[in-house]
């Protein structure tokens, strides 16, 4: 398909497993790809560099880091250093989880959706094996949605519902060893990316908190070798 007729996404990208696995659905669905990753004060600034790495291992026709500080007010382990990443397993909403991130992720993936003529955007939200994080549910995302369609005039103009706005989440029910699975028949290595919370300036892992544990565990339930560097 040509770049002329290839439909246009914006595809989330953190660098870590999930969203590199997103970013090979989405190419390998047709569609022209815009990459967002965002710098907005996270620990794991590593995972930036891991970004970068997918981006050109993968291919996509724009990649673009937007920077802005959650620092400032902090209330998350990921924004604010005085608080520990979890290294054992906890109840309820972790502290690892940013305050309203995904909605601030994806209504800045609106906006250049917009501009773009795209009619998609692509995220990694997981709802199986994911850490207990409010805005990774598909109500949330079905929620989004509906403003989105509201609130753009994009939405507001669409002739159709094919043509309206469409927050995509292939990934939303799928284990973590299946979406392993299906990231390697993609053809994506995954020593790449980055999933860690806590992972050191070179990209290795601490191998102890949420984010490590599940990754390991998708690979060893999917039966492949983890390629994952550790500290």
């Amino acid at each position: 398909m040509s770049d002329q007729l290839s439909p246009r996404a914006v595809v989330l990208l953190s660098g870590g497993l999930d969203s590199a696995t997103v970013l090979a659905m989405a190419i390998a669905q047709g569609y022209e790809t815009y990459a967002l990753s965002f710098d907005y004060g996270q620990r794991h600034q590593v995972e930036l560099v891991a970004a970068r790495r997918v981006v050109t291992a993968l291919g996509a026709k724009q990649h673009r880091i937007l920077n802005f500080d959650l620092t400032q007010w902090g209330g998350s382990a990921l924004t604010d250093r005085s608080l520990d990443v979890p290294e054992s397993p906890s109840e309820g909403i972790p502290v690892t989880y940013v305050p309203a991130r995904n909605t601030i992720f994806l209504s800045l993936a609106l906006a250049w959706a917009e501009t773009l003529g795209a009619n998609s955007i692509f995220a990694g939200m997981n709802a199986v094996d994911y850490s207990g994080y409010p805005d990774c549910r598909p109500e949330y995302v079905a929620a989004f949605q509906t403003m989105a369609r509201l609130a753009t005039r994009a939405g507001v103009e669409a002739a159709d519902n094919q043509s309206q706005l469409t927050i995509r989440t292939p990934i939303i029910h799928m284990s973590k060893a299946d979406i392993v699975k299906a990231g390697t028949a993609l053809g994506i290595d995954y020593g790449i990316t980055v999933s860690c919370y806590q992972a050191d300036a070179e990209g290795r892992a601490c191998g102890r908190c949420d984010s490590c544990r599940l990754r390991r565990e998708g690979f060893d339930a999917a039966g492949i070798p983890d390629p994952t560097r550790y500290a």
